[in-house]
């Protein structure tokens, strides 16, 4: 029957299909962008996880539906009463606690939808995330471990960052475990850019603060960090170790290589999109957090002061 059809260029109309079923098989991928903020591109991180959610829907059978939505817009009316799409995928929507009317509306209205991000009590819908505190935990557990003592946090201290709060909670762990006293003034905020990274890397230059290691938020503020250290003549990872998180591509080819966090995108794709989908078919689905693994390159050193 197969072959029969593919010599009669035979194909099922999807459209068609779903007036019978009552679905689009069609998943609507819901992308923060903030256009109030000059400074802030795209994520690249979640454009990776994009990418993977893509591929990975069409191979099940879905398209996906990409739209860019600000933060005031009305997002869960246009989709919590329509057909546009079966079921909804949220990402870099930041702290969900601010949108959770919105969050309840659409779980009122029995939409379907995976948000990405960390787990949070009480918040309507299905999560699928990256254990961020346990990777903050592993940054700085590996500085320590190598004889870094004054380790500087770089990051955002946001709300709307949730993400960078546990890594930095992951950060103050390991610092208690190997009693290291806590130092705010080693802590400078920083969003996802390279310029905040030197930015916020100069300030802590300028500070007259001792340190010997930056455990970054990203891997592109990690990435401007080191361009301000090699600026002020600090040698990486000689005189200061830097860690970023997320592992994206660059970070490998970047001089030196950078140690990082990975938060796999393809795992996080295969989450979110057969989370979805399961709720779609009325499956039963539970919010997850998959492990990070610390990726060593050159940018700590091997060797123990």
């Amino acid at each position: 029957i197969q072959a029969i059809a593919r010599e009669l260029n035979y194909f099922v109309n999807r459209n068609a299909a779903g007036l019978r079923t009552q679905q689009s098989n069609t998943i609507a991928l819901l992308l923060f962008d903030d256009a109030s903020d000059t400074d802030t591109r795209m994520n690249l991180f979640l454009m990776s996880l994009l990418n993977s959610i893509v591929r990975i829907a069409a191979n099940l059978g879905y398209d996906v539906l990409v739209s860019l939505q600000q933060l005031s817009d009305d997002w869960h009316i246009q989709y919590q009463a329509s057909n546009r799409a079966d079921g909804l995928i949220l990402l870099g929507y930041g702290d969900y606690m601010e949108y959770r009317e919105k969050l309840t509306a659409l779980a009122n209205a029995n939409t379907r939808f995976m948000i990405w991000g960390p787990l949070i009590k009480g918040l309507p819908g299905h999560t699928f995330g990256c254990d961020n505190e346990n990777g903050g935990y592993q940054a700085t557990r590996h500085l320590i471990d190598i004889g870094r003592r004054n380790i500087a946090f770089i990051g955002s201290k946001s709300r709307r960052s949730p993400e960078h709060g546990a890594r930095h909670a992951g950060y103050r762990r390991a610092q208690r475990e190997a009693d290291i006293r806590r130092n705010e003034r080693l802590r400078f905020a920083a969003d996802n850019s390279e310029r905040q990274g030197y930015t916020a890397t100069v300030q802590l230059l300028g500070s007259g603060e001792t340190f010997d290691a930056i455990f970054a938020g990203t891997d592109l503020i990690a990435i401007g960090a080191m361009r301000a250290l090699k600026n002020a003549g600090k040698r990486v990872p000689e005189d200061v170790s830097v860690v970023g998180f997320d592992d994206m591509p660059l970070a490998a080819y970047v001089s030196p290589a950078l140690t990082t966090v990975q938060q796999n995108s393809e795992l996080g794709a295969e989450g979110l999109v057969n989370g979805i989908v399961g709720l779609i078919k009325g499956e039963p689905v539970e919010s997850t957090l998959m492990a990070p693994k610390l990726i060593i390159r050159e940018s700590c050193g091997a060797t123990d002061r």
